[in-house]
């Protein structure tokens, strides 16, 4: 069985459903199709519950009727039987009847999590019938019926994995099965979801589950390119990485996969391919355990990035410094991106303002700590690349001229990344460019 998920651009129009639907059926392989919500509805719904949540009501209720517009108009174009229209109907008037009854009812987070469901419960429904109506036959497996997260917001794989075998044989001999990406129930229960960009948590977790055959994430674009090209003029599609480069490279920034998509998969040793809706016939990336070469890779940027300084003349060599240091910030759960030491400061980067005034008050008896805000991590990632000696004198050469902050060298030898101010990122992205890949 394969796991293939279609992102919100992917089915984020009519005619692309539609695509959907014939590469789904492409061949007779069994399959579960993961679907994000269509695209635009997730922000939309992020500012309805935004709205309720600052007691603006008239203004989510236009919120609601314009998206319950798109909608409409949407179903117009995908179905065009007057069954599958009044199914369709149906569908809509359900869910947009939940969110004008929310109008009336004390918001809370538990609300807010019911409200961004509502995109994926929307759009593998109106597939579903769309499916029907094209006389294919599929069957809706509900997200919520078998993701699920412990009290930590961590996926109880066992679990899914019994109840999501348990509803697969329910259907003997059926060979499509849709579901929902990003929603989830918690250790109470209750409607949650796996973070934005989750849609790809989900698929990975499902493989993962079934120990699929691979795992394919279909997006707008053919594959993880060497750079960013909404930055970079010329980049280029890599056609195969290793697991631990896929998941640098997703962690620091590539935005066509989502950084948790990677370890279950790896895990499991699953193959996963980043393919192209747009271009099916595009090779795309293969992520499997196994890396193709040696040397730089790609490039990646992180952005939103603090930087955090501790100095004290007295301490940093002092026997359990750090560790007194890491633990504030594992008090509040809070990954740390980079770190650097002298003998008398440390430095690192958090990528969350989650609980940085409650971290930096208890960081104060440690030393003056300094604070800078907006910088970017730029990350250069490839097999054994830091261990690939010309690497980092190409670095340097192409960085002449841009301010360093901080540099990570070693701690990986898959990745070399660098701390620059945000304003210098699409500089550093594009010189680098030149320096690594030769390319203006």
């Amino acid at each position: 069985m394969k796991v293939l998920k279609f992102g919100g651009t992917s089915v984020g129009k009519p005619e692309r459903m539609h695509s959907v639907a014939q590469l789904i059926t492409a061949d007779n392989d069994q399959k579960i199709v993961v679907l994000s919500a269509l695209s635009g509805t997730t922000n939309a719904l992020v500012e309805i519950s935004q709205s309720l949540s600052e007691g603006k009501k008239a203004q989510a209720k236009q919120q609601i009727d314009k998206l319950e517009s798109h909608y409409r108009t949407f179903c117009d174009e995908l179905v065009k039987q007057e069954a599958g229209r009044a199914s369709a109907k149906a569908i809509i008037d359900e869910h947009f009847e939940f969110l004008n009854i929310i109008l009336k009812i004390s918001f809370n987070e538990a609300l807010n999590k019911d409200i961004l469901a509502q995109g994926e419960l929307l759009s593998t429904r109106l597939f579903c019938v769309s499916l029907e109506e094209a006389g294919i036959p599929a069957v809706l497996l509900p997200a919520l019926d078998f993701m699920s997260i412990d009290e930590y917001e961590e996926p109880e794989i066992p679990k899914i994995k019994i109840k999501l075998g348990n509803l697969i044989n329910q259907h003997k001999g059926q060979k499509l099965f849709i579901t929902q990406g990003y929603i989830c129930r918690n250790a109470k229960g209750e409607v949650d979801n796996l973070k934005r960009g989750g849609s790809d948590y989900s698929a990975s977790l499902i493989g993962a589950a079934i120990q699929a055959e691979e795992i394919q994430i279909w997006t707008d674009i053919d594959g993880m390119h060497n750079n960013d090209p909404r930055v970079v003029k010329k980049t280029f599609p890599i056609e195969q990485l290793s697991f631990d480069e896929a998941a640098e490279l997703a962690y620091f920034g590539a935005k066509i996969l989502h950084p948790a998509s990677i370890w279950p998969a790896q895990h499991f040793n699953i193959p996963v391919k980043l393919l192209n809706t747009m271009q099916p016939e595009a090779k795309g990336t293969i992520i499997t355990e196994m890396p193709n070469g040696n040397g730089a890779k790609a490039i990646a940027a992180k952005d939103g990035i603090i930087a955090i300084k501790i100095k004290s003349s007295r301490m940093l060599l002092a026997y359990g410094f750090l560790r007194k240091i890491f633990e504030v910030f594992e008090k509040y759960r809070t990954p740390i991106d980079m770190i650097t030491t002298s003998e008398v400061a440390v430095s690192l980067t958090i990528d969350s303002e989650a609980h940085l005034d409650q971290i930096l008050k208890e960081l104060q008896p440690f030393g003056t700590v300094e604070l800078d805000h907006h910088h970017t991590i730029v990350s250069i990632v490839g097999n054994e690349v830091a261990a690939t000696p010309s690497i980092i004198t190409k670095l340097f050469d192409a960085m002449e001229g841009i301010p360093l902050r901080m540099i990570s060298y070693g701690g990986s030898r898959h990745n070399i990344s660098i701390l620059v101010n945000g304003q210098f990122k699409e500089k550093t992205l594009q010189v680098l460019n030149k320096g690594l890949f030769g390319l203006e």
